[in-house]
């Protein structure tokens, strides 16, 4: 009996299937991982019903609540004793729901924890609204009256459907001009104020370079004033659309009765989840996840969408990759093709070896103190003398923060290249030398294209880590919110010097920066959705390009 068991643990048949085992549990907790971020991150788009509750309090008074049921939670009886709650001495466990009640400018919070056995009724009425803002988060209420400046034209006893109908009219009326209140801030009063500060510069350059004539200075005067009179004329269609915009309001009812008046200026959209069927709750659903992904972060980052934050991932990742990938690959090339093999050279590989453990806020320190204040200062000195004492590259960036994750991930590429230079045979090299090729035709023509491969898996490692490094980029470029993408219309078009915002980051700051917890928590889970998804989409296409390569080149290699 003990020589089969013997003669089965030799055989390495056990640690077989014990590392398959570990596999499918690492497997299966990577899905599970993945499947509650989905769920609890996707979940927020969908549109949930309003429930409209009747509590009653230990007294006997009851009161009304209306709002999203968020959270249910199952607690000690005694954990609510001690927090001076009232309770049967027979309860052990009672469930509480968290309810969204929204109006934070009414109530000064939009989350409220109900007791499930305070909860006298629930009916779900279908001309209940949830109204989404710009600014104090949503409301939830009843529609009393609509108004064109001041003057009442729909109310709710004209009519439900009219009433509704002229308020979704308003709204995207209100929308519209938004709109076009954005387009003329954003972009074209904000082309012209870039314009004038280059003229600034100009002006200030000929000063210090002593070409201040006369003649230089009327022509920048002249394009001065020319751009001022655009300014002008924008300005005043601004303050018409704003006029405009803040002229119809609308009167809603809160849960205790109290009547408010908003206006549709700081409507982002309105609807009746109560009153939605299948269909209009998926076209909800898709509308939402395209604000998401495509739309500008409002309320501290608690509401809209994070496309600047995809918009700065995906580009620093881009350039870290530009950046990486020479000098990753020259680093590996003098190792393995010319360096003399020795003591230094092995000294060498332990020190790249070594650096790909550093952690990486270090990398950030030295890329603040080298990167930002050292070549970036003295960039300024000698290109852009006439911004200082205000600093162009003498801040943390874009640049910067792409050079420092480069630094970080440079060792990854130089060993994945290293080992796939070893890889390729060495008659491949003295074959294209017996043919009257050179060392560098053949380092250049016929051993690069064969350790491609190897070179694109060095890059994939780099962009898996860099994508989700965040304790660096908060020293050399990282912001919770960036006015402008640092890819616009404006020469030079790529603002290299510019503040950007990241997914990793974004996450940190909405999970534990955030003054609303409660509401930024599903954003967490769906923001951190993306970035896997996004990290795999680069992932994924560094793999196709590296398996194309490698078919290209397995010819050479048999």
């Amino acid at each position: 009996m003990r020589q089969p068991l013997d003669k089965w643990l030799k055989s390495g048949t056990p640690w077989v299937w014990l590392n398959a085992g570990a596999v499918a549990i690492s497997v299966i907790m990577v899905i599970g991982l993945l499947a509650l971020i989905a769920v609890r991150g996707l979940g927020h788009f969908w549109p949930a019903s309003i429930v409209e509750a009747q509590i009653q309090a230990p007294n006997g008074n009851t009161s009304l609540l209306i709002g999203e049921i968020v959270d249910t939670e199952e607690v000690s009886a005694a954990q609510l004793r001690s927090a001076g709650i009232e309770l049967p001495e027979s309860a052990t466990f009672v469930d509480r729901h968290l309810v969204k009640i929204g109006n934070r400018d009414v109530y000064g919070s939009d989350f409220s924890w109900v007791l499930d056995r305070n909860i006298v009724e629930r009916t779900y009425p279908e001309n209940l609204i949830a109204i989404e803002r710009r600014e104090w988060g949503n409301f939830y209420g009843y529609l009393l009256a609509v108004k064109e400046a001041g003057v009442t034209v729909a109310e709710q006893n004209a009519g439900e459907n009219r009433i509704w109908d002229e308020f979704q009219a308003r709204i995207e009326r209100a929308l519209t001009i938004h709109e076009a209140i954005y387009q003329i801030e954003k972009h074209e009063i904000g082309s012209i104020n870039y314009a004038l500060e280059r003229l600034r510069l100009k002006q200030r350059r000929l000063e210090l370079e002593g070409k201040d004539t006369p003649e230089n200075l009327a022509e920048l005067d002249a394009e001065r004033q020319s751009y001022q009179q655009e300014y002008h004329a924008l300005e005043a269609r601004l303050a018409d659309l704003n006029k405009e915009f803040n002229r119809d309001s609308f009167v809603a009812q809160v849960q205790d009765g109290r009547t408010t008046e908003i206006y549709f200026s700081k409507v982002v959209r309105a609807y009746q989840p109560n009153a939605m069927g299948l269909g209009g709750k998926f076209a909800f659903y898709g509308a939402k996840l395209w604000e998401f992904l495509s739309d500008e972060p409002r309320e501290a980052n608690t509401e809209g969408g994070i496309f600047p934050a995809i918009f700065g991932t995906v580009m620093m990742v881009l350039l870290m990759s530009v950046m990486v990938t020479p000098f990753g690959v020259v680093a590996a090339v003098y190792l393995r093709e010319y360096a003399k093999q020795g003591f230094i050279t092995r000294v060498i590989r332990i020190a790249v070896n070594n650096l790909a453990g550093v952690p990486s806020i270090v990398y950030g320190v030295f890329g603040l103190g080298f990167f930002v204040y050292f070549l970036g200062g003295h960039m300024d000195d000698l290109f852009f003398p006439e911004a200082l004492p205000a600093p162009t590259f003498g801040t943390p960036g874009l640049m910067w923060a792409s050079l420092t994750l480069a630094l970080l991930t440079v060792p990854v590429v130089i060993v994945a290249t290293e080992e796939g230079l070893a890889r390729i045979p060495r008659t491949v090299r003295e074959g294209s030398l017996a043919l009257g090729a050179t060392k560098a035709e053949t380092l250049w023509r016929v051993v690069l294209p064969m350790a491609s491969p190897a070179m694109m898996t060095g890059v994939i490692l780099a962009v898996a880590r860099a994508a989700g490094e965040v304790a660096p980029l908060m020293l050399v470029g990282v912001v919770k919110l960036a006015p402008s993408l640092p890819l616009d219309g404006n020469y030079p078009f790529i603002h290299l010097d510019q503040k950007f915002m990241h997914l990793g980051f974004h996450i940190y700051d909405v999970g534990f920066q955030s003054p609303n917890v409660e509401a930024a928590r599903p954003l967490v889970y769906a923001t951190a959705l993306l970035l896997v998804v996004i990290i795999a989409l680069l992932n994924l296409s560094a793999i196709a390009i590296r398996n194309h390569l490698r078919e290209k080149y397995k010819a050479l290699e048999s």
